[in-house]
């Protein structure tokens, strides 16, 4: 058998197809192999069932003997890490390698395992490479993954594309309104087909914010200054440019329900286009926050409960090309979401009878086979980015919370978490 370096149990492995009883074998920070249920043999050092004794966390070393660590979950669930993609990092006023251990340590706290940082806005914007060193440096401290998208604008071309890429990002971001940064402000029709010409050249993937500036008020500062028909306008004008181009395009965050049927026109006309929502847009209606919520100030802003309702339908279509659901965090704004998204989005999944596999699904593997990262799955070969997930708990989310959840109750926590094989801690 070869030398596996840890070995994570669970009679409740949620793995691509599904869920099963299985040992997942890490080796030097990937996965190894996926075995039966107690297949293996090892010292166990660290369990999550009730009155054993969790030797590996009191600072115990490993005990003598052959064999990998053991970690029984028991019962537990355990889930792939999500792959978080377009996190908000930078907060304003604070070092940026500050923010970004601030953000991983949230991250960590709400099952995140991968941040996928959005360009802007942030200081500097990544729009270029050399901005994407400053920031590939003030992330080195992250205790999770960073992956970057790198910023387009009117002035971006060919060579900083391609510079962009070559120094590591995974994607690239564009706005047709108000792209958080002056670097980042709205594109014109000419230069998104210039910015989908050049990327489709590079084989890479454009995410767009979709909402048209022309739709919206000046400035555009409330849920009526940005209104559904911002998104339909600016969702018609990439549709129409992917369909000349053939670029690969992604529209986050998607909001406006009464746009889902834009997207399955798209799909059915060839024109390959997915696209994002977040758990807030899928849990909180209009109706529900404070005048005061941080929520307030989301681009685009929270819609009614019928349109909360419609999105939900349309994520669960069959073949639905709204398929990854990230968590919007946007410190910027106030927006800070990292720590809950994923027990929200349980929350309300689970009213609806859904299964852990689409949480699994739409949070990690979705944005990781979208970016083509080795990671989002339990499946040998992959990171061995992992939490244990205590899906029955309850949470009452302390009213003082800078997020939009504060003082609800939330259903499901992220208990414990492994980034490459590693036990991280916040």
């Amino acid at each position: 058998m070869p030398d596996f370096d840890t070995v994570i149990r669970s009679t409740r492995v949620v793995v691509p197809e599904g869920t099963e009883a299985a040992d997942v074998a890490v080796r030097e920070g990937r996965i190894e192999a996926v075995l039966p249920y107690r297949s293996i043999i090892g010292p166990p050092v660290s369990s999550d069932r009730p009155g054993r004794v969790e030797v590996e966390r009191s600072g115990s070393q490993r005990p003598e003997g052959p064999g990998p660590r053991i970690v029984d979950l028991g019962d537990r669930p355990l889930l792939p890490g999500a792959v978080d993609l377009g996190t908000g990092v930078h907060a304003p006023g604070e070092e940026l390698a500050r923010s970004y251990h601030r953000a991983g340590a949230a991250a960590l706290r709400g099952g995140v395992t991968c941040m996928v940082v959005a360009p802007a806005p942030a200081r500097p914007a990544l729009t270029c490479a050399d901005s994407l060193q400053i920031h590939q440096r003030a992330a080195a401290g992250s205790p999770v993954a960073v992956a970057f998208l790198g910023g387009v604008n009117e002035g971006t071309g060919p060579l900083d594309l391609a510079d962009l890429q070559a120094g590591g990002v995974v994607a690239f971001q564009a706005s047709l309104s108000d792209g958080g940064a002056p670097d980042m402000a709205a594109l014109s029709d000419s230069g998104l087909r210039k910015a989908m010409v050049e990327i489709a050249t590079l084989d890479s993937l454009l995410i767009v914010h979709a909402e048209d500036a022309t739709e919206l008020g000046a400035p555009p500062i409330s849920a009526e200054q940005r209104p559904p028909r911002a998104e339909r306008r600016g969702l018609e004008r990439v549709i129409s440019a992917a369909r000349v181009v053939g670029a690969r395009t992604h529209i986050a965050p998607f909001t406006a329900a009464e746009c889902a049927a834009l997207l399955s026109a798209a799909e059915a006309a060839g024109v390959e286009l997915g696209a994002q929502t977040c758990p807030h847009y899928l849990c909180l209606p209009s109706e529900f926050p404070g005048p005061d919520s941080p929520v307030r100030g989301c681009r685009p802003p929270l819609r009614s409960d019928a349109n909360r309702k419609a999105l939900w339908s349309a994520l669960l279509e069959p073949g639905s090309a709204l398929g990854t659901i990230g968590s919007g965090h946007l410190p910027a704004i106030g927006l800070y979401t990292l720590p809950w998204s994923l027990s929200a989005l349980w929350t309300a999944a689970r009213r609806r009878n859904l299964t852990l596999s689409h949480l699994a699904r739409w949070t990690a593997q979705g944005p990781a086979d979208l970016l083509g990262l080795a990671r989002g799955r339990i499946q040998p070969g992959f990171e061995a980015d992992l939490l244990a997930f205590d899906d029955d708990a309850t949470t009452l989310v302390p009213e003082d919370d800078p997020g939009p959840y504060a003082g609800m109750r939330l259903t499901g926590r992220v208990t414990r978490v492994w980034t490459g094989g590693r036990e991280a801690h916040p």
